[in-house]
Order: structure tokens, then sequence, then C-alpha cells
């Protein structure tokens, strides 16, 4: 399966330090274009690429971790997703105020589908901060958790590659039950470091 990441901020960037510790191969991309992830894809090589928004979202499957005003923009323009499964890992957070963005009772992963037409949406890898992301997934003799969300067979290829990073995933259902459990703010789940054991 290849990997694609459009962001390579905090979470893009502890993501593909997650792939890289399992030697999994991945392309990033960011607005700026590839020359500005130059040290990254250098210190990353030869698992992470860097690349083009529009080469990263050529990829089986797309994590997206933008922030969260500059989301339109940045997916604006692209083919049909055509089946592609497409992580969301954003927030529905201004900067730099901090400020809950609007949804209109909507929940955020939803308001994001709307932006990747024809993706299978999964809600994962957003609710560690990004240090435990990219760093070792064994805690205390057992299994750093990630939460994910989505239909059953896209979830079930992103729990693949969560056990593969070495996590204990946890599947929270539908985004509809999941996307509530890890929205944040309010949601009960985000940046609670859980560890499972056997």
């Amino acid at each position: 399966m290849s990997i694609g990441i459009i962001g390579a901020g905090e979470i893009g960037t502890a993501f593909a330090r997650a792939l890289t510790r399992k030697g999994i191969a991945a392309t990033i991309a960011n607005s700026r274009g590839p020359d500005t992830l130059r040290d990254l894809a250098r210190e990353l090589t030869p698992h992470i690429t860097a690349g083009t928004i529009e080469k990263a979202v050529t990829s089986d499957l797309v994590l997206v971790a933008v922030p969260w005003s500059k989301l339109p923009k940045a997916l604006a323009g692209l083919p049909d997703w055509a089946g592609r499964i497409v992580v969301d890992a954003n927030y529905p957070i201004e900067r730099p105020l901090f400020q809950p963005a609007e949804l209109n009772g909507r929940l955020s992963t939803e308001v994001f589908a709307d932006l990747v037409p024809g993706a299978r949406v999964v809600k994962a890898f957003n609710h560690l901060p990004p240090h435990l992301l990219s760093g070792d997934p064994r805690a205390q003799g057992g299994s750093r958790v990630l939460f994910y969300s989505g239909d059953a067979r896209s979830k079930a290829e992103a729990g693949t590659l969560i056990a593969e990073l070495g996590f204990a995933g946890i599947d929270l259902g539908p985004v509809s039950v999941g996307g509530k459990l890890v929205h944040f703010p309010g949601g009960p789940l985000p940046a609670l470091n859980l560890v499972k054991f056997g």
C-alpha cells in the first residue's frame, strides 16, 4: 500500500517519523513545494521522500494534517479521490488564537469529507501529542493506544497500518460515533495517553 502525507507540520512530520521507524515508505508534501521539505526528507531517507501534493494524492492511503483554515485551499482543485483512503488527522482549531472553528453542528470529519469527494475517510492519528505518535509505541510493557473510526473496509486497512507501526488500535466504530469521541475540543479522548496490555 502506497502512502502519502499532505501537511508537514507537527502531526504530518510525526506520522512520517513513525513510518520511518518501521521502514515504511511514503511521500510527504506541503503547499510550499518539495524543496522546502528537503531537510526533513534527508533526515528520514530513504523511506520518506518529498513530493508535490499532486503526487501524494495518488497514493492508496493519504493522511491529511493541515491547519484547519488552510484545508480548503490545500485540497482545492485535486481530482476525485476514486475510493482511496484518506485519513483525517485534523483538529477544527483556528490558529493563532486557538479558537474552535464554527462547524454549524457538524462533526469536523463530516466537514473534511466534503473536501475530499470520492474518498473513503478514516479519522485517526491525531488524538496523541506528536511526540508520542513519533516515539516508541511500547510503554510500560504494553502498547500505546491509537483510536480510529470509519467505514468497515477503510478502517480495517488503517487498523492494519496502526498495528504495523506497533500501536494498539482501538476501533471506535463509524465516524458518526468515533468522530464525536475524539473531537477536539469537547470529546473525551483527545490527548489521552493510554496503554493496552496483552
